[in-house]
């Protein structure tokens, strides 16, 4: 049973959400035929100033899809 686990600055749609879940499923499902309904997936979401890149944080949460 594939377990991804995607962390994500907060911000994004439900819907956003919903998408990042099937197109991953999807992919998991075609590179080593899992069956769908095995699949695990967790989206966990940090504040913006609870990541950084390159030692700076975030100031704002990304653009929402």
């Amino acid at each position: 049973m594939p377990i991804v686990e995607i962390t994500l600055i907060e911000g994004r749609s439900d819907e956003a959400k919903e998408r990042l879940h099937a197109k991953v499923a999807d992919a998991i499902h075609e590179a080593i035929d899992a069956p769908k309904e095995a699949i695990r997936i967790i989206i966990r979401e940090v504040p913006p100033l609870h990541f950084s890149a390159g030692g700076l944080a975030k100031a704002k949460p990304a653009a929402k899809s």
